[in-house]
């Protein structure tokens, strides 16, 4: 007989061989990756093979029920990911009710699950969400917080460190904002945890360096996909994007000027060519070694932040924010810097990484109440606030990632009657920022 335990993310299989396994001969057994662990039961009962199973640790969960409804969409993408084995990524805009899928999938499953979210913030949506659906114990691990139930929440970060004492505990794996996931230091959560069952939800799923392509093995194949246009008018509020070019002061021209000349002198007498963000990133590893690299990477970092900070936009923000006054507004910026200028020139809440959690919490309560009209932030709220209300995103600054702007664009998208929503991105016109727009913008 073959006895199965879990060890550090690790099936131990005790007597014989199991698919997948590697023999090890400090144990006299063979090991393989927890995440093979369907695979390897899978094997044993069709080749008749007795086993005892100590792997797992999955307590039996109650009756689980949400009540929720599913639109037409939601259901096809539900029954895609059950007719693929209950694993799978599904893909769809923000506002599109992916976090509605999951909840009818856990109901489905009737097994113990964990989901697994990026943020803090998104820990406690989750967490109210999970209690209020299913009017269950919702655990929690991160945060402080250590309790785990049938149904918890936690952080990829903690998801990661928690391996030993989480790993085997879960039937079902939701990985929320799954894009996530191919992070070196992520990836080993879909390897070791016993999970047969997965589900990756994002509105994003590709990633620059093609690392997203790992999720077929680690999640599942995409198995359902719409984009923001297919559901708009129906699903998600109608849209307009614009993008307004204005100008540096004479003070930043001058020094863009003079720091951007100093990288194109640089890049013209080496013959480099910047035709793909992997160039730049060649040429940034280049920087390590090279002195004159470095200074000119050093110089067109200056210059990038003049462009990207420029008094003008501030200045077009106020007038802007003023010829709005009924919009609730959400401003994203790059920096930080820029974040906490706004923020005390426009007595407007700021929140960004620094941000301590209970603050973090009060900000977005108000801004959600409606008490708060505007808040500014950096990138911590690209993903993991929900303002149905919320009807204009603005851009002051950004990187030319694709998925950064759509993650934006769906802060402003969840449908509400009579809404609008805009977009409006301000770029320093003359400046490098310009190819960065036209970048992110084609999506």
């Amino acid at each position: 007989m073959i006895r199965l335990r879990f060890e550090s993310g690790s099936i131990i299989a005790e007597g014989g061989s199991v698919p997948q396994g590697k023999y090890d001969p400090s144990i006299d057994a063979y090991r393989a990756p927890a995440f093979h662990y369907r695979e390897i039961v899978e094997s044993l009962e069709e080749r008749g093979i007795e086993y005892s199973d100590e792997a797992s640790e999955i307590p039996i969960c109650p009756e689980l029920s949400s009540g929720v409804e599913l639109r037409d969409y939601q259901s096809e993408a539900l029954d895609a990911w059950k007719i693929s084995g209950c694993r799978g990524l599904i893909v769809l805009p923000t506002g599109a009710g992916k976090t509605v899928i999951a909840l009818k999938a856990i109901e489905d499953a009737k097994e113990a699950a964990l989901v697994i979210v990026p943020t803090l913030v998104l820990v406690d949506q989750w967490e109210s969400r999970l209690r209020e659906s299913f009017g269950a114990e919702v655990g929690v691990v991160g945060g402080g917080r250590n309790t785990v139930e049938c149904l918890t929440v936690t952080t990829y970060d903690s998801a990661s460190q928690k391996v030993d004492t989480l790993g085997n505990r879960f039937r079902l794996l939701i990985f929320d904002e799954v894009h996530h996931l191919p992070a070196p230091t992520f990836q080993r959560i879909a390897e070791m945890y016993i999970a047969p069952h997965r589900l990756g939800l994002t509105a994003t799923l590709e990633r620059g360096d093609g690392s997203h392509l790992a999720l077929t093995e680690l999640v599942g194949e995409k198995v359902y996909e719409m984009k923001v246009d297919d559901l708009v008018g129906t699903h998600l509020s109608d849209y307009t994007i614009e993008t307004v070019q204005v100008p540096l002061t004479m003070a930043e021209r001058s020094e863009y000027e003079v720091q951007f000349s100093v990288y194109r002198a640089f890049i013209k007498s080496r013959g480099i060519r910047m035709r793909s963000p992997r160039d730049f990133q060649r040429f940034v590893m280049r920087s390590g070694v090279d002195p004159a690299a470095r200074r000119a990477l050093l110089a067109r970092n200056r210059a990038m932040y003049i462009a990207l900070n420029s008094q003008s936009k501030t200045s077009y923000l106020k007038d802007l924010l003023l010829e709005n006054p009924d919009e609730k507004a959400i401003v994203f910026t790059q920096h930080n810097s820029l974040v906490y200028r706004i923020s005390r020139e426009m007595l407007m809440p700021a929140i960004t990484h620094q941000t301590p959690q209970e603050e973090r919490e009060e900000i977005l309560r108000k801004f959600r109440s409606g008490a708060y009209r505007r808040v500014v932030t950096s990138r911590v709220l690209d993903e993991g606030v929900d303002v149905p209300d919320a009807s204009l995103a603005v851009i002051l600054s950004g990187t030319g990632s694709s998925r950064s702007f759509i993650q934006r664009l769906g802060r402003v998208l969840r449908k509400q009657e009579g809404k609008k929503a805009k977009l409006i991105e301000l770029v320093s016109s003359g400046t490098a920022e310009i190819r960065l727009s036209r970048r992110r913008k084609g999506y």
